[in-house]
């Protein structure tokens, strides 16, 4: 059975958990069981409750780093490549 409060989740992820949770009990499992299976995937496949915006906003600029740094990297080996042939 699953512990703690659910308000930090989002009403996505509530109704996700209801429909995970119908279909376990439609395979026989117990409520409980299967609320606390529908929770766990919920909790596996979203990561969690709700995020914080100052989460999200990090990620978006790693992702901004990592592609500044791949074209950092394609003009060092031509420059390389150019010295090279010379």
């Amino acid at each position: 059975m699953p512990r703690g409060s659910k308000s930090s989740y989002t009403s996505k992820q509530k109704r996700m958990a209801e429909h995970i949770e119908s279909r376990y009990k439609r395979r026989g499992l117990s409520s409980g069981e299967a609320e606390g299976r529908a929770w766990a995937t919920v909790n596996k496949e979203t990561g969690g409750g709700k995020k914080r915006a100052a989460k999200r906003k990090r990620t978006s600029s790693a992702s901004t780093r990592s592609r500044s740094s791949r074209g950092g990297t394609k003009g060092t080996s031509r420059r390389r490549t150019s010295s090279r042939k010379k």
